[in-house]
């Protein structure tokens, strides 16, 4: 190939990348549209109010740290009641061999019976090692995937089995799993666990928070509305 030749090559290819480019973002953005419903599981059902404390968590089914996190969190949870509320987002992490699949496994449930959600995190929680990287290796996916029904039918009730299955062939949830994954990528979101109050990020996400530091969080914010007018931090 001539220079000349050459030349008019690299710069036809070059704009040609430059405008496949600007049609791709285009239809992204396009198909960017947002969810019908709010991203995440509610896990009190009382009413939330303006006054309500508002903890939101990223988790990863298979992540040994959000499973050691979850504890003192529920403790905290159900020492505050009605005063604080707990919406948890998922977040898949691509090492996590099987996070997407457990993820999946949630929104489908979470479908079928959303009071079953959070017993089927405590039970990915619980058996982590089974769905855990090494512990995969020499299994087929359909073999791993058919031990997460498995595991979802015997939290949840074996009458669900075939509605389980069922729900890993549907696109829906498929779509469900994966706008988990954009919501936490739009928070800035890229590990587990992570934690927001009242959508401000906690200092040092990423490992667990015991029950004592969730209650330094919570009690001085429960303080100052408790004070008329005085519903901002003292360390602003």
């Amino acid at each position: 190939m001539g220079t000349e030749k050459g030349t008019t090559y690299l710069v036809s290819s070059f704009f040609f990348t430059i405008i496949l480019t600007i049609v791709c973002q285009r239809t992204v953005k396009a198909q960017s549209l947002p969810p019908a419903k709010y991203d995440g599981f509610l896990y009190t059902n009382h009413r939330v109010d303006s006054d309500t404390i508002m903890i939101e968590t990223f988790f990863d089914p298979v992540c040994p740290d959000s499973r050691d996190a979850w504890p003192p969190l529920k403790q905290a949870i159900h020492h505050y009641g009605s005063r604080v509320s707990l919406i948890a987002h998922l977040l898949p992490l691509p090492y996590h061999d099987y996070a997407f699949s457990t993820s999946r496994a949630l929104h489908i449930v979470n479908l079928l019976n959303p009071s079953a959600t959070f017993r089927l995190l405590e039970s990915f929680f619980e058996y982590q090692g089974r769905f855990y990287n090494a512990q995969t290796s020499n299994k087929s996916r359909d073999a791993v995937v058919d031990e997460i029904i498995k595991l979802a039918a015997e939290t949840v009730g074996n009458s669900y089995y075939s509605a389980i299955e069922s729900g890993f062939n549907d696109r829906k949830t498929d779509l469900k799993t994966r706008i988990s994954f954009k919501y936490s990528a739009s928070r800035g979101v890229f590990g587990t666990p992570t934690f927001y109050i009242n959508g401000f990020a906690v200092p040092d996400s990423g490992s667990a928070i015991d029950y004592k530091q969730w209650r330094s969080f919570i009690d001085p914010l429960l303080l100052a509305q408790s004070r008329k007018g005085d519903d901002l931090p003292h360390s602003l």
